[in-house]
């Protein structure tokens, strides 16, 4: 089981978050795939903390959704299939577009300055190819979105919503990075409409960004599992 060696950054926290901070980091960046198995005693050891924070955080996780725990047996990351993305990806669009819709109403000039200034370092990354640093400005441009809505129940609802989309975002933004592009565009729309404070444009706008990234998922999950039925050893990473 891979466990990066970076984790100072979680120091301060209680054992059993600074535990489920860190697998849900590595479940959903890739680090541990689907269906891999998780050994918590490994990974106490790892870590440097007892089984009971590490038991606790996989108990959590398998609420969330991420792992599947049997009892005495083992416990594995889910696996992601086209199923997932139908749930997952219509609910969020749903939710963030309606973020969108409030937030034309409260956006001020600097929050639209940040969510250009996030949109230009999206493209940029893009542009470099650089997958891990394009999702971080593309989550950063949405939040800033849900944020500005001001509504709890959508960012509490939105926030594991994200962690699991964030699994799926690494078969949208794929090696070639091209279905990605598309998404800089549709950028520009949103902030445009929110700086017109149309929030019927805006949430619109929001929802087909979501939906389209959707059809470009399920489509290269179909691919893996067409793959997969004849036989294929694709590598899981490459998305």
């Amino acid at each position: 089981m891979p466990i990066p060696g970076e984790l100072e950054k979680y120091r301060r926290v209680s054992a059993k978050d600074r535990v489920l901070m860190w697998l849900q980091e590595w479940i959903t960046d890739g680090t541990l795939q689907p269906g891999e198995k998780i050994v918590d005693g490994e990974l106490a050891e790892a870590i440097g903390v007892s089984r009971t924070p590490v038991r606790e955080a996989l108990q959590m996780l398998e609420l969330q959704g991420f792992v599947e725990m049997k009892p005495g047996k083992e416990t594995r990351v889910t696996g992601l299939s086209r199923r997932d993305a139908t749930h997952l990806y219509p609910t969020l669009a749903a939710l963030e577009s309606l973020a969108a819709e409030e937030a034309a109403g409260r956006i001020t000039s600097e929050t639209l300055a940040l969510l250009k200034e996030y949109n230009e370092e999206f493209a940029r990354a893009i542009r470099d190819r650089d997958r891990k640093r394009a999702l971080e400005w593309d989550e950063r441009f949405h939040r800033s979105i849900v944020e500005t809505a001001a509504n709890p129940y959508i960012s509490d609802f939105t926030t594991v919503l994200q962690l699991h989309i964030k699994r799926l975002k690494f078969v949208f933004f794929g090696s070639s990075m091209v279905p990605a592009q598309v998404s800089v565009s549709e950028h520009r729309e949103i902030i445009e409409a929110l700086e017109e404070g149309d929030g019927t444009r805006a949430a619109r706008c929001v929802k087909q960004n979501w939906l389209r990234a959707m059809e470009t998922v399920m489509h290269q999950l179909q691919r893996r599992e067409e793959k997969h039925l004849r036989g294929g050893d694709g590598d899981e990473r490459e998305a």
